[in-house]
């Protein structure tokens, strides 16, 4: 993970990013305040989250059905990237290489709330040498 900035200082001409949680504990309440804790993750940093996708299954394939959406979802024109609270709503450790290499692919960013290194700011991980919003070409 990197610590640049977000999108304070940066031009992002289309800020739309999409959550991904892996819920394997709690009820509704903690899924709740998991989607509410990405919210105001991209209220602060004025991005817009337009879906989250949630993987409930106990077993976590590599390519789960919300993993899969959350991958279709990124590769959408203007799409700037993916929102976790931790790298560990990813995927268990097992998927971890195999996950971001999917998620490379979609040259866009990963961007974690909770990150490993320093709890004070957010994290951001660009998943491309591209460092802007990725735009969907047709090639």
């Amino acid at each position: 993970m990197d610590d640049e900035l977000i999108t304070e200082r940066r031009p992002v001409a289309f800020p739309r990013v999409f959550g991904y949680l892996r819920r394997l504990t709690g009820g509704p309440a903690r899924h709740s305040a998991l989607v509410d804790s990405l919210t105001e993750f991209c209220r602060q940093h004025e991005l817009m989250l337009c879906e989250v996708f949630t993987d409930r299954e106990t077993t976590v394939a590599v390519r789960s059905p919300a993993f899969v959406g959350l991958l279709d979802a990124l590769q959408l024109p203007g799409t700037y990237g993916a929102v976790v609270p931790a790298l560990s709503h990813l995927c268990p450790k097992r998927l971890a290489d195999e996950r971001m290499r999917q998620m490379e692919a979609t040259g866009t960013r990963l961007m974690t709330i909770r990150p490993t290194r320093q709890p004070a700011a957010p994290s951001t991980r660009t998943l491309s040498p591209n460092p802007h919003p990725r735009t969907r070409r047709n090639t």
